[in-house]
């Protein structure tokens, strides 16, 4: 496995923009770890929120309930959900923690726009037969009608709400440095699994990984026994990209109520009135 860049556990609000070497390693491998980012405490805070509204989430599902955003139910505990924002303040605040700004702001724009939200949980006895779904990210099949190689439109980030230190358990896989290829990968490759060149990241609960939107990743493989994956997945995009059904997806009222912090990102239009506004 590749180095990767770690930092302390942090819940300090003091801005520190990616060091050098930390930018120099984003840029050539298309991804970045922060490990142990989180506190434990923050770590657990989380977890019990995100188990409330997927139980929510679950229960409306049921009942045919419409909901901001998809609730995708894999098993019985297994569950994705979409837009996640309105769901818990935690998720909310979690939109721009101030630990993780400097480093949206310093990789990707100085004045980001949310691109899209949503949670991950898998246990692998419910899983274990589903196939990687290989793919890169973005709208426009992918942004690939802009040529190879594809840049940097999104900034995506992944934060571990279980431990993942060990390999085969739906850890984040991906072809470190592959944001750079200016072709597509073999599709016999991309049926089998973990091809030559693909990774899984490791990472204790708590980290955090930070990723291009063009790096070519999946969810990995189950086979550890009692594996589980449980992670919280932010996007963030320039101001002037209008790329996510998620905004419009929110109420009114939602963004109403937001703070100055964070209405600054999301579109001026979306707000009633709209506020004349760019970036």
């Amino acid at each position: 496995m590749l180095a990767q860049v770690a930092t302390p556990a942090a819940e300090s609000t003091e801005p520190s923009a990616p060091t050098q070497a930390e930018r120099f390693f984003f840029d050539t491998f298309g991804y970045l770890v922060l490990e142990n980012f989180l506190s434990p405490d923050h770590v657990e805070r989380l977890n019990m929120a995100l188990s409330r509204v997927i139980e929510q989430r679950r229960a409306e599902h049921a009942q045919g309930k419409v909901k901001t955003g998809m609730t995708q139910i894999k098993g019985e505990k297994s569950t994705r959900i979409f837009y996640i924002l309105g769901d818990d303040p935690l998720f909310l605040e979690m939109l721009d923690w101030p630990p993780i700004m400097p480093y949206v702001t310093g990789l990707l724009n100085a004045k980001p726009h949310h691109h899209a939200s949503d949670a991950v949980v898998e246990v692998g006895s419910e899983i274990n037969q589903r196939g990687l779904g290989w793919h890169i990210d973005g709208h426009d099949n992918g942004f690939r009608n802009l040529g190879h190689p594809v840049p940097l439109l999104q900034l995506k980030i992944g934060y571990y709400l279980s431990d993942m230190t060990e390999p085969n358990q739906g850890n984040l896989t991906l072809v470190p440095g592959s944001h750079k290829a200016m072709e597509e990968p073999d599709p016999a490759d991309l049926k089998r699994g973990l091809f030559p060149g693909a990774m899984q990241v490791c990472a204790p609960a708590g980290s955090a990984i930070l990723f291009h939107n063009a790096i070519w990743h999946a969810g990995g493989p189950f086979s550890k026994p009692g594996g589980h994956r449980i992670m919280l997945y932010y996007a963030y995009e320039h101001p002037w990209m209008i790329a996510s059904q998620e905004h419009w997806g929110y109420s009114p009222d939602f963004y109403n109520n937001l703070a100055p912090a964070h209405r600054k990102l999301f579109h001026g239009f979306v707000f009633d009135p709209p506020e004349a506004r760019w970036g």
